[in-house]
């Protein structure tokens, strides 16, 4: 995610009409107080096209038919009519006076009772059909979908063409258009169009989309920029209670919960589509959560939703987020069947939520259409491929778009397909291009070669001084069955070059068959993780100095190779099966990696240097993960994904010298769960037990942090060292509420800050064979007790810095203990 971010941030800082529509409208609602107000029905008089005002009480409405009057209603106001003279116009103020008489209507302004409100008695109606309305109906289901996104810059003004920034790039101007949501202009600059066929069994819980052509252009090579763009395309039921988006879950109008966090009134009622349907509008109740104000269309007989519009409300806890603006069309089969027939979501991304702040707008626009049920099909059809691409799916001809498109691209789609690939010959751009996607992936391509990552050049550590360091990594493409990668660094205080090369090469891309080998002589900081790790290039972040507190000459020169062979027979489900030889010693005078040749006569004398080969076998499972890419390697979209791993290793003596005989058990679980609406727990557990007695470089050391920074998985009061174990588990909990509760405090909601806290704790022992052996510096220590911390944080500052206060909860009287500690972050979220 953050990559993707910066790359966006990028976009901003470099790129930072003509129209069809008949009739465009925009102004203010004001009540007689000359005070805005928020939530307001404007229509086109007759008609069910209409928004609602903004927090503002601002609108903007616009509509490819003529119209000549406008209505202005909301609750506790006598209703407006008002004559367009023009069929654009712009900036009216409109004043709505509060209603004399109540007639036989109940009004509501301002927060809404929750008894004896027809709005809400309407809601409780949804909710009981709500599993019982469209595809919910049949046991079987399938139909066809076109999907549309689309990437354009906004708020394009004379000063932006002039900027010398485009020098040479005046051509791209000529796509300039407004939008029928926001009256901004925009210009396209990037759009991907794509036809599928899907396919739902209710009664197994089974769903599969089956991709038949992809078309794209624009910015369409770039795999960090395919990896935001892919945000796009989270799927949501507005039945649901939550709605994902951008890694956040906004409460639903529909929600069971909705009652709690919005306000609803009945305004209307009306025939649409011959069918008899009440307008409900909805509002949040409160500032600064992630909550939608809008309307929505229910039929009077079967509860099922015929149109909602909806946009996220402006002071919602989410970052580069200025809007979110979202409607579904729902089509009559008869008179009990309401299906998906459009869904369209616009987003508009902005440094600042300020009205005039220049951005990109993300426009998604699926439509559904050739509805069959009740065709069962074989269980196995359902199986989810493990890396199927078709090229040819990308290499249909304009003649087939022109076919089977379901709805024809207007005048500047068509011309934004020209535009962009002329543009991506002008040097300028390439070199502009080329900024913003060494920004977003940390690498410098140069033809089939990146340089990187650019972010490692520098270092340093008591035993290395400063370090510098480069290298790279061939890259053709994202889908690339090979890779090689490698990189050389130097220590100006030990005068030492060390090295890494690694190479994966995918045999069998069905099933991702994947060889890997790699050696690294590197300085390294051991003991930073509990559970083992494939990346021979990996260098943890504790291993530079730069920005740590105590001593850091706890290092250890090491010699690490490794071959493994990788199989993924069922999405998601790998298997791997590694050899790995190493060599260990310790990287300063200060520290010592010593056991005894013998435990039971220390006479025989000690040794410093350890040998070791083991073999292991590993079984990864990573449920519902979603990645991009079929290459040998690929990103994960996020990191909302259930986790088990389990980790089998063996060490023989004898085999190239190697000293010991033991074996490793490792099990890893990480579990993120949704909190009702309070914000995401990610509860992670460890376990691990060696069998037989090794030295301390090949012991399980607690992970400690001496760092100034939050490292995942880490123990923020320990130093490196501090426990070691042989067997031990580990529970770590941390809560993120997203500003749920500082949403709740006048004068810090609007600071858009989000409240976090956790819990870790680690148990474990060493044997009396382990402790004999030690012949190091190093007392072992371990929690036998229960070693146990906790901390509370506050993130979202200045929306890129969290920092962390950590509170030591036990072995409190150890010498020179830390109790309490500091710890920040840098990272940009949604």
């Amino acid at each position: 995610m953050t990559r993707r971010l910066l790359l966006l941030i990028g976009f901003f800082f470099i790129l930072v009409g003509s129209a069809f529509a008949q009739t465009k409208v925009s102004g203010v609602v004001l009540d007689d107080t000359k005070a805005p107000i928020p939530y307001v029905n404007v229509y086109f008089k007759g008609t069910n096209e209409g928004v609602i005002t903004d927090e503002n009480g601002k609108f903007y409405l616009e509509s490819q038919t003529t119209y000549t009057d406008l209505t202005i209603s909301f609750v506790g106001f006598a209703p407006k009519e008002l004559h367009l003279d023009k069929p654009v116009t712009y900036d009216i103020k409109v004043t709505l006076s509060e209603a004399n008489e109540l007639k036989e209507v109940v009004l509501y302004s301002g927060k809404t009772s929750k008894k004896n409100n027809p709005a809400i008695d309407i809601l409780r109606k949804i909710w009981e059909r709500r599993r019982k309305n469209g595809l919910n109906m049949f046991k079987q289901y399938e139909y066809d979908k076109y999907e549309k996104v689309e990437f354009d810059l906004n708020t394009i003004d004379s000063t932006m063409i002039k900027s010398k920034l485009f020098k040479g790039m005046e051509f791209i101007f000529d796509q300039v258009d407004t939008s029928n949501v926001t009256g901004k202009t925009y210009l396209p600059i990037f759009i991907n169009e794509a036809l599928s066929n899907v396919y739902g069994d209710n009664v197994a819980s089974r769903k599969k989309e089956v991709t038949k052509a992809n078309k794209s252009s624009g910015f369409d090579n770039n795999q960090q920029i395919i990896a935001f763009i892919k945000d796009l395309y989270v799927e949501y039921n507005i039945y649901d209670n939550y709605l994902k988006f951008f890694d956040k879950d906004f409460v639903s109008p529909l929600s069971r919960t909705g009652i709690n966090v919005y306000n609803y009134v009945l305004t209307d009622s009306s025939y649409i589509d011959n069918k008899w349907c009440y307008n409900i509008v909805f509002y949040p109740r409160r500032k600064a959560e992630l909550t939608f104000k809008g309307n929505f269309w229910v039929n009077d007989t079967t509860w099922a939703i015929k149109k909602i519009a909806m946009s996220a409300s402006k002071s919602a806890n989410i970052n580069w987020v200025k809007d979110i603006y979202i409607e579904q069309e729902f089509d009559v089969l008869n008179d009990s069947v309401f299906l998906l027939k459009r869904d369209h979501m616009m987003t508009d991304f902005a440094l600042k939520k300020k009205e005039d702040s220049k951005g990109v707008y993300g426009k998604r626009t699926t439509l559904f259409r050739d509805y069959k049920f009740d065709k069962p099909k074989p269980a196995e059809f359902y199986t989810a491929d493990v890396n199927f691409n078709d090229e040819a799916i990308y290499q249909k001809s304009e003649e087939y778009w022109e076919e089977n498109r379901f709805e024809s691209l207007n005048k500047d789609e068509r011309g934004v397909y020209k535009m962009l690939d002329t543009l991506k010959t002008v040097p300028r751009f390439r070199h502009l291009y080329d900024l913003v996607a060494t920004l977003g992936s940390g690498y410098y391509q140069m033809d089939h070669f990146d340089y990187g990552p650019i972010f490692s050049t520098f270092g340093y550590n008591p035993v290395e001084g400063l370090r510098l360091r480069t290298g790279g990594r061939t890259y053709f493409g994202q889908n690339d069955p090979w890779r090689l990668e490698g990189y050389t660094a130097y220590g100006f205080k030990d005068n030492q070059f060390k090295y890494g090369i690694s190479g994966k090469w995918m045999v069998n891309k069905k099933n991702r068959i994947i060889l890997q080998g790699g050696n690294r002589r590197d300085i390294e900081q051991i003991g930073v993780s509990l559970t083992a790790t494939s990346d021979v290039l990996g260098r943890s972040f504790a291993s530079s100095s730069l920005f740590s507190s105590g001593s850091n000459n706890k290092l250890t020169s090491i010699n690490f190779s490794t071959f493994s062979a990788e199989i993924e027979p069922v999405k998601n489900l790998v298997f791997r099966t590694s050899f790995n030889y190493r060599t260990l010693k310790a990287a300063s005078p200060l520290f010592s990696l010593d056991y005894y040749l013998d435990p039971a006569d220390h006479s025989k004398g000690v040794n410093g240097f350890i040998k070791q080969y083991e073999y292991g076998f590993m079984i990864d499972y990573t449920p519902k993960r979603r990645t991009i890419g079929y290459g040998v390697e690929r990103s994960d979209v996020d990191y909302n994904y259930t986790r088990l791993f389990l980790n089998f290793s063996q060490g023989v003596k004898g085999i190239f010298g190697s000293d010991f005989d033991y074996e490793k058990l490792q099990f890893y679980y990480r579990q993120p769960v949704l909190v009702g609406g309070f914000g995401r727990l990610f509860a992670t557990f460890e376990a691990g037990k060696i069998f037989g007695a090794v030295p301390l470089g090949l012991m399980g050391v607690i992970p400690g942090n001496q760092s100034y920074f939050s490292i995942e998985n880490t123990y923020n009061l320990l130093d490196y060292y501090e426990f070691v174990a042989d067997q031990y588990v580990s529970l770590h909990l941390e809560h993120n509420f997203n500003g749920r509760l500082f949403s709740r405090i006048p004068g810090v909601r609007n600071l858009n800050l989000r409240e976090i806290i956790g819990i870790k704790g680690v148990m474990g022992n060493v044997s009396n064979a382990n402790i004999n052996l030690n012949a190091s510096n190093l007392v072992y220590r371990s929690p036998e007790d229960l070693y146990w911390e906790y901390h509370a944080g506050i993130g979202n500052i200045f929306k890129v810095f969290r920092i962390d206060f950590a509170w030591r909860g036990s072995y409190l009287d150890v010498p020179g203990a830390n109790k309490f500690a500091v710890k920040g972050s840098f990272g940009f979220y949604f």
